[in-house]
C-alpha cells in the first residue's frame, strides 16, 4: 500500500500536470483505466446526482464509501472526493478516511466551502487535515479551498493564506478551482510549496499551458458526468425527433460488458 501511495505522490509534478480524470460510478472508472490513465478520481457532483442526493451537504458518506470499495478493485490509484469530510468533528472524518484507506484509496479531496457558500474557519478545516495525516500519514491529502469558487473578495491574499495553514497542517497538495487564468496560476504554483491542482474548464487553457504555468495536477471535476449526461439527452431528443443518431464512438454492448469482472464488480 506504502508504494502505491508514494507512486501517486510521483505523479504530482509541476510543469508536467497529471491529468485526474473523475468517475462517478463503476463503468466510467473502469472505463477510463482501460484508457490508461494511470489514477481516477471521484467527483462528488456525479456520485451524489447518481445517487438522487445533493452534493456538498455531507449527504453522501456512504454512497462514496460503497463507491471507493468496488473503484478499488481496479487496477488504477484511486483517489476520493470526500467534500468536506462529511463531518464537522475531526476525528469523525478521521477514522472516516481511515476506513477508505483501508480499502486501497491513495489521496483525497478535502474542501474547505460549505453547504451554506461560505468557507469554513481555517483553524477547523487545517484541524481535519491534521487528524487525518495522523491517522493515515501517506495518504495524498489534496487540500481544495473554495476561495474563487465561492467569488469570496480578493481571493488571492485568501487562497494563499489558506494553503500557507494547510500545508502546516499537513496536506500534500493544494487545490484552487474556480481560475484558470494563466498569471494568477503562475503566482500560485511559485509561492505555494505543493502540488498546485487546477481544475480544467471547457475553452480554458490545456493541459500543456496549465503546466506551463507550474500546475501539477489537472482536475476534470465534474465536468465528465455532465458531458455523459448531455450525451444521453441529446440521444434521446435525436430519437425522439427523427432526428440522425450516430453509433460512432460508442462503446459496444460486449466493451460495457468487459468493463466489469466475471462473477461481478
Amino acid at each position: 500500500m506504502i508504494e502505491r501511495q508514494a507512486a501517486f505522490h510521483a505523479l504530482h509534478r509541476a510543469g508536467r500536470p497529471l491529468l485526474l480524470p473523475n468517475a462517478w460510478d463503476h463503468a466510467s472508472a473502469a472505463a477510463l483505466a482501460a484508457r490508461g490513465h494511470p489514477a481516477i478520481g471521484t467527483t462528488s457532483l456525479g456520485v451524489a446526482a447518481t445517487a438522487g442526493l445533493p452534493d456538498g451537504v455531507a449527504a453522501t458518506a456512504a454512497e462514496t464509501l460503497a463507491l471507493a470499495r468496488r473503484l478499488a478493485r481496479l487496477p488504477v490509484l484511486l483517489s476520493v472526493d470526500v467534500e468536506a469530510g462529511f463531518s464537522d468533528d475531526p476525528a469523525e472524518v478521521a477514522e472516516y478516511v481511515r476506513e477508505l484507506a483501508g480499502l486501497g484509496v491513495v489521496g483525497i479531496n478535502l474542501e474547505d466551502g460549505r453547504a451554506d457558500g461560505t468557507l469554513a474557519e481555517t483553524e477547523v478545516a487545517a484541524a481535519k487535515i491534521v487528524a487525518v495525516k495522523a491517522a493515515v500519514p501517506e495518504l495524498f491529502v489534496n487540500a481544495r479551498t473554495d476561495t474563487w469558487w465561492l467569488g469570496v473578495d480578493e481571493p488571492l491574499p485568501q487562497t494563499l493564506a489558506r494553503a500557507h495553514a494547510y500545508r502546516m497542517a499537513g496536506a500534500d497538495g493544494i487545490f484552487v478551482p474556480g481560475t484558470a487564468d494563466l498569471a494568477t496560476l503562475r503566482v500560485l504554483t511559485e509561492r505555494i510549496d505543493a502540488p498546485v491542482n487546477a481544475l480544467y474548464q471547457p475553452g480554458g487553457p490545456g493541459l500543456a499551458e496549465l503546466g506551463g504555468a507550474g500546475v501539477a495536477r489537472v482536475s476534470t471535476g465534474s465536468l465528465l458526468f455532465r458531458a455523459a449526461l448531455g450525451a444521453a439527452l441529446a440521444a434521446a431528443d435525436a430519437v425522439r425527433g427523427g432526428g440522425p443518431t450516430s453509433a460512432g464512438g460508442l462503446p459496444s454492448y460486449a466493451e460495457v460488458q468487459a468493463l466489469v469482472p466475471r462473477g461481478g464488480d
